[in-house]
């Protein structure tokens, strides 16, 4: 594990900690999918937290929603008031978060963004998520990540 991974990683499981949360973590072969991260996890598709960092207009947000879905960028737009949205590139993604594609965790309060997560996540008692890496995965209650990240929660997905 690289050293800005391992430092994210240690981050998030300390605020976790600190805060009361109950998580499991999980470390498994390399994954690059959602669905592979569902099948190594042996989870569902529609429990995987995908995390997407996106610019929206001037400004850049995280997006969270369930594995099984695509953003729907129209309804990004109208939500946030902008022209135009695109997601980071690899570059801008570790500048802003340190991580590599498929391993930034839901948190935008880790990277000082703003997190707007699709209320369909809610669907699932528990959600999944790569913590970091691709070989690191935490689970937690959607209720504890909604108390913990207090995000903006909008539809934002084109469905299953």
């Amino acid at each position: 594990m690289a050293d800005a991974d391992a430092a994210i990683l240690e981050r998030l499981l300390g605020k976790l900690r600190d805060a009361g949360i109950a998580f499991t973590m999980t470390h498994h072969r390399p994954v690059f999918t959602s669905a592979e991260a569902a099948e190594v996890r042996g989870t569902t598709l529609h429990s995987g937290a995908k995390a997407l960092v996106v610019k929206a207009g001037e400004q850049f947000v995280m997006v969270v929603m369930p594995a099984d879905t695509s953003l729907d960028s129209v309804a990004l737009r109208r939500l946030l008031g902008c022209k135009r949205t695109r997601f980071a590139n690899r570059e801008e993604l570790l500048e802003l978060t340190g991580l590599e594609p498929g391993s930034v965790p839901p948190f935008g309060s880790l990277f000082d963004l703003p997190t707007i997560c699709d209320p369909d996540l809610g669907d699932n008692e528990s959600i999944n998520f790569n913590a970091g890496s691709h070989t690191n995965s935490i689970q937690m209650t959607y209720a504890d990540y909604q108390t913990f990240e207090s995000p903006r929660v909008a539809p934002v997905t084109k469905g299953r």
